[in-house]
């Protein structure tokens, strides 16, 4: 544990980040209804360990262990999410109380450790009643997410800090409809583009609802990624630049700027774009970065069938290829580790967005790595993940010695979990999660980001 890490200033926000589905389990106790999550797992051959999250690390039943973790970690937030079926079964009309009572008692328990609450209101988990009706391919569903963000504010608002209303919509529109790798497994490719839209009016309205209720400092959470043509050609750059627009500029320029990055592609969206993008691009208190790699991207190849990359099967008929990143360490995902990314895509952020950018907080940033217990000591050494984060940290500080206002760091995550279509083949936790008997143990980096923190304050 001997990676370094510079000096941050005295208030930055060190966290940790979690979601519902992957950590919960308990999908029927206490009047919770179905997501779209839990009929995806039941497909045969969606999973790629055949498993589900009926159990997942158990969190419902012990989130208290887990909040003395995060205390003896010493964090300053806990980022989690809010399962919406378990506060509105149907997504909609009656509440749950029961299940709005259990966030309630998350919250309070993390107050009373000194750490602060910040919820995510929608982190993938769409109810499966409004799935069944379209999902995020139809309105109603935007205008659902705004009723619930009110249900949930007007209980929690008078102690939570920081808001999230949605966690990474590229990733639902491209993964879940585009080529449906992803609940709710619908292969769309450009015909899922409403969900992109319909997403970021669910932001809008949800951050209309969520100050209508009190609540205070809010943001999205948004994947980003740097975007490298694979070549010099006319045709790698302009695959480069329309991956670019399709999972960075689609989400984040309407949300800062009120304006889609293309008005072709704004044409192809439904319903009364313009006067939604007044909704969209309400103003917000921050924005929240989720970092992993950046992509080598390049023109489509002749020969090249689909395929799997990075843990996803990608369809043969984009029009662009993904390429591998050598050069670089890769994690057990095999995503390429690019601390240098991270200074990279922040900065172009800056440049690109101005005043309109909001202060940052790094919402994600992790690392899949199956170190497991030592059979002897128990101890679980995973110093891969370790130089990991102390290399994004570093990327981190010169950014900001560049100039960008980035005001906290989430590490993902603070658990072993269920990683989606992967099962529980990765393992992105601080902490080891055995999965017959859910028994907690701290990696050695829980220790070094211990230490971090505690040097930071």
């Amino acid at each position: 544990m001997t990676a370094s890490v510079p000096a941050f200033p005295a208030d930055f926000l060190w966290g940790v980040s979690a979601s519902a589905f992957q950590i919960e389990g308990s999908p029927t106790a206490d009047g919770r209804g179905p997501s779209s999550w839990d009929a995806f797992t039941r497909e045969p051959g969606r999973i790629k360990d055949g498993s589900h999250a009926d159990v997942a690390t158990d969190h419902y039943r012990r989130y208290r262990e887990d909040v003395a973790l995060m205390a003896g970690l010493g964090v300053g937030a806990y980022r989690f999410s809010v399962s919406w079926s378990r506060v509105l079964p149907d997504g909609h009309g009656q509440v749950n109380r029961k299940g709005l009572d259990f966030y309630d008692r998350l919250v309070d328990a993390l107050c009373t450790a000194g750490i602060a609450p910040v919820p995510t209101l929608f982190h993938w988990d769409t109810p499966l009643a409004l799935e069944e009706k379209g999902g995020w391919l139809t309105r109603d569903t935007a205008e659902r997410f705004a009723q619930y963000a009110s249900v949930v504010a007007e209980r929690l608002a008078d102690r939570v800090p920081m808001w999230i209303t949605i966690n990474e919509p590229a990733e639902v529109t491209l993964l879940g409809y585009g080529i449906g790798e992803h609940a709710p497994g619908k292969g769309l490719v450009f015909d899922a583009l409403p969900a992109a839209h319909h997403q970021l009016l669910a932001h809008g309205l949800g951050v209309q609802a969520l100050r209508a209720a009190g609540a205070r400092q809010i943001g999205i959470a948004a994947s980003h990624s740097p975007v490298w043509p694979a070549g010099d050609s006319a045709e790698d750059r302009g695959a480069a630049e329309l991956y670019d627009l399709l999972t960075n500029r689609l989400f984040a320029d309407p949300v800062l700027t009120g304006a889609y990055p293309d008005e072709g592609l704004a044409s192809l969206l439904p319903g009364p774009v313009a006067e939604d993008l007044k909704t969209i691009s309400a103003p917000l208190d921050w924005y929240g970065i989720n970092y992993y790699n950046p992509m080598l991207v390049g023109a489509p190849q002749p020969a090249a069938a689909a395929g799997e990359f990075g843990g996803i099967e990608i369809p043969a008929d984009l029009p662009f290829t993904f390429r591998p990143i050598e050069g670089c360490e890769h994690t057990d995902f095999g995503w390429p580790v690019v601390p240098d990314g991270l200074r990279e895509l922040l900065v172009r952020l800056r440049e690109r967005y101005g005043d309109r950018l909001p202060p940052l907080y790094i919402t994600e940033n992790g690392c899949s790595y199956a170190d497991a217990p030592d059979p002897v000591t128990g101890r679980i050494a995973d110093a891969r993940r370790i130089e990991y984060h102390a290399g994004h940290l570093a990327a981190l500080h010169r950014a900001m010695a560049q100039g960008v206002d980035v005001r906290g760091y989430f590490i993902w995550s603070i658990l072993d979990n269920f990683e989606w279509a992967e099962g529980y083949r990765q393992r992105f936790g601080l902490v080891h999660v055995d999965y017959e008997t859910l028994e907690r143990t701290p990696k050695e980096s829980y220790a070094w980001y211990r230490d971090v923190i505690k040097g930071g304050r």
